[in-house]
């Protein structure tokens, strides 16, 4: 066991309020009777910290090493992978709750995790369910053991980060757990690996996986296969070298890292200049969790934008294996084949959401396919044995720009894209301010010293929300998003400068003020990508997707609602308003024969959503019609919510306003969606050249617009009036 326990461990005991003054023998009886938690902080051989707490005897089994056939098996009774099972197909066989009865579901219970309220944290994790208990992460790491029918905790765990840690180009969140063989593994936002025994919580080793400070994060659930862990690494926005790597689950030593950027002489090294650092800088990370075909001996996943995202000058070639689907063998990590999406990408066109296996039928012959939604709008439907498509994928010319170095053509799928692919003089009439006399363009339009906006944005398309496949209706189902966003290069700016640990982007990009954010839902054709149903939003759709044997899909809306509709024609048959932005995928899972539908509402600093922190589950025996029938006598909460919620990241003091605490605050409430210094972040426009003057930035922190909610009530005046201070002098600088 790697963990030690350091001399100076120490251990608060929980006693009720009331104990104080209490007769002694009733005291007693109360012990007696009522088991107390007790909180350990510990530290492990490297000096980090964490705490962690039991509350009750574990009630299930013990997760065994799965075996190849257990993790292929689509997910009924349990939920063991972050996908559903090792395809990635988030489809159950589950049928009990189907379209003929699903609009009698109610909610069953719901539990509080306690943490992650602030606005920087991002819920977006699918919770893993194993005989009766529940697995979840919210996005400042704290992890939780859950009783799957009545909601009530049976342990908690929670590392404290790196107290610097600030290289997350995203917001705070994390995407899963796995389970396997007694363990759970946690990623950790400061690139650390964890195993927890699965009955305590408590820590049985933990790896660094990579150096936080150059720019390496760990985001996406990790995979639990063959007594391995696999893991990527995020960060392409910071110049990281991207890969994927596995672990011995015992003990945690790495057993190979395949990168995605080719060395000088390896293959696909040709696709980058001659003489350059690009392989060591040139991004191409990893943000979701990959599938295997246990029968090819294949491990899958995508890979993410090139760095610099935006600026193509210095690096030309296609740049592989950025934007593409990738094959390596699982158990050496050796390349096996390839498929790029975008050649030479400067529109940060990376491949966010997971990869999908599937067989199927195709003229006559079974096929085994793998699907990938992309932010381009398309679905590219390939051929999981060699990569080739199985569904026509033509290079087409593009628009060239020659300081972008851009390549003369991209690929384009055979079928429909589930998203508009460019900006009509129609779209600015209608939906862009009157003053807008912007350059605007389709798909691939490139941009150097002049605004050009174009569809789809950086947001997709497709982004990380996972996809579904139901094999009963043939229907692969994607969440779209459709928004205006504006790029534009310009060679002084401080963005085009490589400085290690720092956001690369190497342009400039912002979503054109005043204009709408819509979403698709939409199911596709497997056999021919053609568009089955659609139906539109009237925001992004952010959340991922459960399909089940019932003839249903569930999904997430920004407004909090989880939402059920038919999954043959995209009616819409039920629906549950959480308190919070519903932006983590649905899971389905059985106990006793009950079947429950499952999400962790908690919000997404990128969907401007509001922020809260339940896991909500239902059933058709369910006693909670909507949320004003739950009091908040009937959350489940953890009795050291407290103390699990101290602060991850840069300490917040609390003092004088000022520009350096307004620095903090923007931090932790603001660089996610508006970017470092103002300016390249997500889905917020650059601070740096705003034309608000005092007054008005205050009531647009506290009051929000345009897809930006309000702060009023979740920051208190005092750093409303910091974070104006520092909003200000960065136009001061600016200017």
């Amino acid at each position: 066991m790697l963990l030690i326990i350091s001399a100076g461990l120490f251990i608060i005991q929980y006693v009720n309020p009331g104990n104080d003054t209490a007769d002694p023998e009733e005291q007693d009886t109360q012990e007696n009777t009522e088991e107390k938690p007790n909180i350990e902080q510990q530290n492990d051989a490297d000096g980090n910290e964490h705490f962690s707490v039991q509350h009750t005897e574990y009630p299930g089994e013990v997760a065994p090493n799965f075996s190849a056939e257990e993790l292929i098996e689509p997910p009924s009774v349990n939920w063991i992978t972050n996908g559903g099972n090792i395809f990635n197909g988030r489809y159950s066989p589950l049928e009990g709750i189907d379209t003929s009865n699903v609009s009698d579901l109610k909610a069953e219970w719901v539990t509080s995790m306690g943490t992650g309220l602030e606005f920087k944290y991002s819920g977006e994790s699918t919770p893993l369910v194993y005989d009766g208990v529940m697995f979840n992460i919210t996005g400042d790491n704290h992890v939780t053991a859950i009783n799957a029918t009545t909601g009530e905790f049976i342990w908690e765990y929670k590392p404290k980060l790196t107290e610097n840690l600030d290289t997350l180009c995203c917001g705070w969140a994390t995407r899963g757990v796995a389970l396997g063989d007694g363990k759970v593994f946690v990623p950790l936002l400061d690139a650390r690996l964890v195993a927890l025994d699965q009955e305590t919580g408590e820590v049985l080793w933990e790896t660094v996986v990579d150096e936080w400070e150059k720019g390496y994060t760990i985001t996406s659930a990790p995979l639990f296969y063959d007594g391995k862990v696999y893991t990527g690494v995020a960060g392409g926005e910071y110049g990281i070298r991207g890969y994927v790597a596995a672990y011995d689950a015992e003990i945690g030593r790495q057993i190979w890292r395949s990168y995605t950027l080719p060395a000088p002489g390896e293959q696909g090294s040709e696709t980058w200049p001659e003489d350059s650092r690009n392989w060591l800088t040139g991004g191409a990370p990893v943000w979701q969790t990959p599938a295997i075909d246990p029968e090819l001996g294949l491990i899958y996943f995508a890979t993410g934008n090139t760095s610099p995202d935006l600026d193509g000058s210095n690096r030309e070639g296609d740049n592989l294996y950025s934007d593409s689907v990738m094959a390596l063998n699982a158990n050496t990590g050796e390349y096996e084949w390839h498929f790029q999406e975008i050649h030479h990408d400067i529109w940060d066109y990376d491949l966010a959401n997971p990869v999908v296996l599937f067989d199927v039928e195709m003229e006559g012959e079974m096929k085994k396919g793998i699907a990938q939604a992309g932010k381009t709008g398309w679905v590219y439907i390939l051929d999981r044995t060699n990569g080739e498509p199985l569904i026509g994928i033509e290079e087409k010319p593009v628009p060239q720009n020659e300081n972008q170095k851009t390549s003369p053509t991209q690929p384009f799928p055979v079928g429909d894209a589930f998203v508009p692919q460019g900006v009509t003089d129609e779209d600015v009439k209608r939906d862009l301010p009157d003053d807008f006399d912007g350059k605007y363009g389709d798909i691939f339009t490139p941009f150097w010293d002049e605004p050009v906006t174009v569809k789809p944005s950086p947001q997709g398309g497709a982004n990380w929300p996972p996809s579904a496949y139901n094999p009963n209706t043939e229907l692969f189902y994607v969440l779209g998003n459709d928004n205006y966003f504006s790029y534009a290069h310009y060679a002084e700016d401080e963005e085009n400068k490589f400085e290690l640990g720092k956001e690369w982007l190497g342009s400039v990009w912002q979503p054109v003020e005043q204009s709408p954010s819509r979403g698709t839902v939409t199911a596709l054709d497997i056999k021919t990508n053609k568009i089955v149903w659609q139906n539109d939003w009237d925001t992004i759709a952010y959340s991922g997707i459960l399909t089940t044997a019932g003839n249903l899909i569930f999904t997430g809306h920004n407004d909090g609602r989880i939402i059920a509709y038919d999954a043959t024609n995209g009616e819409h048959v039920w629906e549950f308003k959480t308190d919070a932005g519903a932006n983590a995928p649905p899971i389905t899972y059985e106990v006793d024969g009950k079947q429950y539908i499952s999400i962790f509402s908690a919000g997404n600093s990128l969907a401007g959503t509001q922020h809260g922190d339940k896991i909500y589950t239902f059933s058709l025996e369910g006693e909670f019609e909507s949320l004003e029938d739950i009091s908040e006598e009937d959350v489940i909460t953890s009795p050291v919510s407290e103390e699990m919620d101290f602060n991850q990241g840069k300490e917040e003091d609390k003092g004088e306003v000022s520009v350096d605490e307004g620095v903090k605050v923007y931090e932790n409430n603001c660089l996610s969606c508006h970017g470092a210094e103002g300016a390249g972040g997500h889905n917020g426009p650059t601070l740096q050249n705003t034309n608000m003057d005092r007054e008005q930035l205050i009531q647009q922190i506290k009051e929000g617009s345009g897809g930006m909610p309000g702060f009023e009530g979740q920051l208190t005046e005092e750093e409303i009036e910091a974070v104006t201070e520092y909003i200000m002098s960065l136009s001061e600088e600016d200017g």
